[in-house]
């Protein structure tokens, strides 16, 4: 009764989860753009795209994504070897206990003639299964605790998926083993299967189970005389040979019921098999119900999230369908580390402990996003800054096992942030270069408004004005020059002696009729100032933000100044203030 309650309500609780995990999809939105399309449109477009993709030539790349990335896991295997024998063990090994163990009264049994789980080739086989599962185990905790790769993080989640399938495995085994050893477990089946009424007899088969079967008896020992053994095995093939193949085939219960041995009487006494039952049985109902809401539910989003975009496009697919497929995707990733590994600006997380630099933790970041919880003013530069230190290699997309489109998620979701309001300073590194690439992406005015809002956030904390302002002795900052000298490459200012080459050849100072009003200095006259420790004049200046890094100032210098170079440390003095000033509430 217990077990049939415990059993309806995991079910439920794994049904119920099942259905809002699903509805997610449909209800949450990443972007603002998202939100145009309601459930409804989302479900109806959902619905139309598979069986429009189903009834076309497309269904013949869902079959080959279906048997190498979802079966065979061709993807993870071309990462890691490591990895991919660690997933196949344990979602094979698993799959195949769930299947002939689990499940066995509805698929072994209705399959096979006179099934019974203590025949071989089952016995042998879920055995093989519970190895397999633990070998996967093993290999999980090898990974993530020894072999320790860099910037791999183990979130609570997947401490909680290593943990329940422990316990499932290890009771199980532990429960075979005891079973084994069980003198109760052997006086009940005697009873049930064999009904000897002759002492003799029950003698004879229960010394039988003793030498070959590993039962452990509180009243028969060893050694055994051949007259005894041979009755034995003559009842054995008589009632239980047709049921029960020998116990040694389920090699790891059985080696438990080896090691066990000694105590064996104790724990069968003590009732510890019903205590294992149960651990191993709610162990299993508990997994089930929360799987749902683990990281475990990648079992069921991974393959969909390779499916979908193995058949969609971002220029031709339904909008409705693209942002599913966003809420799919965050789902689907199962916290691997592999993009993390890969990824270009990983090492910049060695210097700036923000961990939204490292894609994996993007992905659970942008999940409390799409959820709709509220975040604080620093969460969201945490993140927007995070999305922002990017190089756009696609290193995170090429090597994502579960096929998510990394690179998409991060654009679109940098430039909804931006749109709010709050400035990021990174607008004005290079890292912007690829942002500018598809400005035509972008809505319109939409683009220019982050790069001019992180203008104008620096540019507002100096405000030294050589136009209107007398310059005085106090405007000098040394500690301003001494920073500059620290850099090889920023001291070169030093070597300049004014002959503005550096602003004859700048492609921006030649785009203005009047680049000194327009850009407040100009590149030779950057280099005096920082001579002059004007720290406010220079940082306070457009000249350092138009500037394109093209170091064509640098090429024309006679003296070897590193013009560009030495804009590049001015920036980085600029940001590093200025960013210590934005409120983080």
């Amino acid at each position: 009764m217990f077990f049939l309650a415990s059993l309806y309500v995991a079910l439920a609780v794994f049904g119920f989860g099942l259905l809002y995990k699903v509805s997610t999809w449909f209800r949450y939105s990443l972007i603002a753009e998202d939100k145009n399309y309601p459930p409804g449109v989302r479900v109806s477009a959902a619905l139309k795209g598979i069986v429009t993709t189903v009834f076309s030539p497309k269904i013949l790349v869902l079959l080959k994504v279906l048997i190498l990335d979802i079966l065979l896991q061709v993807r993870t295997l071309q990462e890691s070897y490591l990895r991919w024998l660690m997933h196949l063990c344990i979602y094979g090994g698993f799959m195949l206990l769930l299947l002939m163990h689990a499940l066995e009264s509805f698929i072994s049994e209705p399959l096979f003639a006179e099934y019974y789980s203590t025949l071989n080739p089952f016995l042998f086989l879920r055995d093989l299964a519970g190895v397999m599962v633990i070998t996967g185990i093993g290999l999980a905790l090898y990974r993530r605790y020894i072999s320790k790769l860099p910037r791999l993080k183990t979130s609570a989640m997947d401490r909680y998926a290593i943990l329940i399938l422990s316990v499932i495995m290890l009771s199980g085994m532990l429960l075979q083993g005891v079973k084994i050893t069980s003198h109760t477990e052997f006086q009940a089946m005697e009873e049930d299967y064999a009904g000897l009424d002759d002492p003799t007899e029950v003698t004879a088969l229960e010394s039988y189970w003793v030498q070959h079967f590993g039962l452990v008896s509180p009243s028969v020992k060893g050694p055994f005389d051949q007259e005894t053994l041979t009755m034995g095995r003559e009842i054995h093939e008589m009632n239980c040979a047709d049921c029960h193949s020998s116990l040694k085939w389920a090699f790891t219960g059985y080696a438990t019921a080896k090691m066990i041995s000694p105590i064996a009487v104790a724990l069968d006494r003590a009732n510890i098999g019903t205590v294992l039952w149960y651990i191993h049985f709610l162990a299993c109902f508990i997994g089930l119900a929360y799987l749902p809401f683990s990281k475990m539910f990648h079992t069921i989003a991974s393959p969909l999230s390779l499916l979908s975009n193995a058949v969609m496009d971002k220029e031709k697919s339904h909008p409705a369908n693209l942002a599913t497929k966003r809420i799919l995707e965050l789902d689907a990733c199962t916290h691997c580390g592999t993009c993390s590994l890969r990824c270009a600006v990983g090492p910049v997380f060695e210097a700036i402990s923000n961990p939204n630099i490292l894609p994996s933790e993007k992905i659970v970041s942008l999940k409390s996003l799409a959820s709709n919880k509220a975040l604080s003013r620093l969460d969201f530069l945490v993140l927007q800054e995070g999305l922002c230190l990017c190089t756009n290699c696609h290193r995170c997309t090429d090597v994502c096992p579960v096929g998510i489109n990394l690179q998409d998620l991060w654009a679109a979701v940098r430039e909804d942030m931006l749109k709010k309001g709050i400035p990021e300073l990174l607008m004005l590194s290079p890292l912007s270069l690829y942002r500018a690439l598809m400005h035509d992406d972008a809505e319109n005015g939409d683009y220019h408004k982050p790069i001019r809002l992180a203008q104008k956030t620096v540019t507002d904390e100096f405000n030294l004005d050589i136009q209107n302002n007398t310059l005085k002795a106090e405007s000098r900052d040394e500690a301003f020059q001494r920073r500059l000298r620290i850099s090889v490459q920023g001291n070169t200012f030093c070597d300049c002696y004014n002959c503005k080459a550096c602003t004859m050849a700048c492609p921006v100072v030649l785009n203005f009729d009047h680049p000194q009003s327009e850009l407040g200095l100009v590149p030779h006259q950057v280099m005096h100032a920082a001579a002059l420790g004007l720290k406010d004049l220079i940082l306070g200046s457009k000249m350092l933000w138009a500037c394109l890094g093209c170091y064509r100032c640098q090429e024309q210098c006679p003296q070897g100044v590193r013009v560009t170079d030495v804009f590049y440390e001015l920036k980085n003095i600029a940001i590093k203030h200025v960013k210590g000033r934005i409120p983080k509430v």
